[in-house]
């Protein structure tokens, strides 16, 4: 997705200058006197144009790293041998840390399989993927994709699985839950960060609710035709009072539900046409009734494959398939 731009950026550094002017009005620091300085360059460094670029160099900045922190003045080239280490193992503890947020095995939901395949372009990822147990029974699904990339669209995704898993263990009707967490997300989030997904909620009689908040279209394949389902409201952190509407399904045997991400149907071959959602509705076409959730992630990914000749992933990629049994 979209990264952070200089304008959101700049709405940042100014909301930070306000509040280290409103502490050093009482108290003058030194620390907080030096950081103000920096917070007053970087504001001029985007008036003049020159904002973002490497103190050394004069190279472009990594765009993930000024999204997690707007005063970074050198590129990774230039670190010290020491930083380059430091930034090292915060990737690697991030990576542990959005790996173990995962789902480990799915909720027991009677009637239903689910399978997912997540795979991040880089250390850590923006995408989106959890299973919740429900009350009463039955289970949350969550899955999406937070703008940037990188440290920063990683933390915002943690941010929203928390949100959600709060909202979820609260009884709230599925369109409830996507008003309140579009609410939180915007009110506590950075102008211009916002994250798209598609929330469901299953239960044992093979009834899905689903409310996609500006996702890609799930496939939905089911009595032997598949189709597009858009999107039913904006995505989260746009407008704060956005409200979002619900559909309700009832699956038969068979029928099965596919869910993605933009590094499946934006990737590209060698001739530069991108993959889409129509080979994609092909695959789910051509898997019939009988293949397992597992089974369809996998064909779909194998199509991919094939299509852009097995190259590596140039953004994070997950797919996720849900299926009645």
């Amino acid at each position: 997705m979209t990264t952070v731009t200089d304008a959101q950026l700049r709405d940042q550094l100014l909301e930070r200058r306000a509040r280290l002017q409103a502490v050093t009005a009482t108290a003058a620091d030194s620390g907080l006197l030096d950081l103000l300085a920096l917070v007053d360059r970087a504001l001029d460094d985007i008036e003049d144009g020159t904002y973002g670029r490497c103190d050394v160099c004069g190279d472009p900045v990594e765009p993930e790293r000024l999204a997690a922190d707007p005063l970074v003045r050198l590129c990774i080239d230039h670190l010290t041998p020491i930083q380059r280490r430091d930034l090292e193992r915060d990737l690697e503890t991030a990576a542990r840390i959005q790996a173990a947020l995962l789902p480990r095995g799915q909720p027991a939901v009677p009637g239903w399989d689910l399978g997912y395949r997540y795979r991040p372009a880089g250390p850590v990822s923006g995408d989106y993927l959890d299973l919740v147990p429900a009350n009463g029974g039955g289970a949350w699904f969550a899955f999406g994709d937070v703008s940037g990339k990188g440290v920063s669209a990683s933390i915002l995704m943690a941010h929203l699985q928390a949100i959600l898993r709060g909202l979820a263990a609260g009884g709230s009707s599925l369109g409830e839950l996507l008003a309140a967490a579009n609410r939180i997300f915007c009110e506590s989030t950075l102008a211009g960060h916002y994250a798209t997904a598609v929330i469901g909620r299953l239960d044992s009689d093979g009834v899905l609710e689903l409310g996609n908040a500006g996702h890609w279209s799930p496939l939905l394949r089911a009595g032997g035709q598949v189709r597009a389902l858009p999107a039913t409201g904006l995505p989260l952190g746009m407008f704060c009072d956005a409200r979002y509407g619900v559909e309700r399904f009832e699956l038969a045997a068979g029928d099965a539900l596919v869910l993605y991400t933009d590094g499946l149907s934006e990737s590209r071959n060698g001739d530069g046409e991108e993959y889409g959602s129509e080979r994609l509705a092909a695959v789910l076409e051509r898997g019939g009734g009988g293949a397992s959730s597992a089974e369809l992630v996998e064909a779909c990914l194998a199509d991919l494959a094939a299509f852009t000749g097995g190259g590596a992933p140039g953004d994070d990629l997950t797919v996720m398939a849900v299926r009645r049994v």
